[in-house]
């Protein structure tokens, strides 16, 4: 027996079904049909997958606690400070300004602001799982910045002023970094999920990736954050986004399958 293709699986809380995904819009088909078919039993199916994607983040997550232990030793302050130093040389009134802007996107308010109007898409064309998940990549987020902002508390850089009025708040990780990384990120995966054409997701790529970098960049040139804080808060974005994402995946594809998760020896 076959598993059917991942895109018939149900997307919406009432129980309808989308149809057949013959365009391959689904990031990861192939892996989810390859467990379906050699694990038995749905639930150690969705394990295994689980512990595929959790090995990526964990390894986001080792990398984290690597620069967290050379950021609190001190070994990266010398670099860390070099760098500020030499934006600082390049600074200009007009460059301020657009730093200002572009940091604003990774900002409680704009980010609230694109989940409110990304799930409110979602939710609309019967993608309710997916307008979820934007929340609770939202909400982790923070709660991760808070707790190892509490952690660390490392002090805000002063080697020159602030570009920005006020800066709350421990240093690391950067709190605008993990937000954009969770929630950028995690919505690029959403629309990669639903978009059939290539150009169209190498844009979407694209687009996204530059959002999260600018973001990055901006607080390390208004000098509220070093550069290892926006190192930190990317690995913690990401592992996180990884995490919502990889465990959304799996439950949506295997969801309504359990009699079709069998073992390959049955299949014969």
């Amino acid at each position: 027996m076959s598993l059917p293709d991942p895109g018939s699986g149900p997307e919406s809380d009432k129980g309808s079904r989308v149809a057949p995904d013959v365009t391959g819009r689904r990031p990861l088909p192939e892996l989810l049909r390859w467990i379906g078919g050699h694990v038995r039993g749905f639930h150690a199916a969705i394990g295994v997958f689980l512990t595929l994607g959790l090995v990526l983040a964990a390894s986001a997550l080792i990398l984290f606690a690597v620069t967290a232990a050379l950021v609190m030793d001190g070994a990266t302050q010398a670099l860390d400070e070099a760098i500020l130093l030499w934006f600082n040389r390049y600074a200009t009134p007009r460059l301020d300004g657009a730093a200002v802007e572009l940091t604003s996107l990774g900002s409680a308010y704009v980010t609230i602001l694109a989940v409110i109007v990304a799930s409110a898409f979602f939710w609309e064309s019967r993608h309710r799982y997916s307008a979820a998940l934007l929340w609770v990549a939202l909400v982790g987020g923070w709660v991760l910045s808070r707790m190892l902002k509490t952690l660390f508390d490392r002090p805000r850089p002063n080697l020159f002023e602030w570009r920005v009025p006020f800066a709350a708040e421990s240093s690391y990780p950067s709190g605008h970094s993990i937000s954009a990384m969770a929630v950028y990120a995690t919505l690029a995966y959403l629309v990669l999920r639903q978009e059939s054409s290539p150009a169209l997701k190498r844009v979407t790529i694209a687009v996204f990736a530059a959002i999260i970098c600018v973001v990055g960049l901006s607080r390390v040139y208004l000098g509220v954050h070093y550069p290892a804080d926006v190192v930190g808060g990317y690995l913690i974005g990401f592992a996180w986004a990884t995490t919502c994402a990889l465990g959304f995946e799996g439950i949506s594809y295997f969801r309504g399958r359990r009699p079709e998760v069998i073992g390959y020896r049955e299949k014969a």
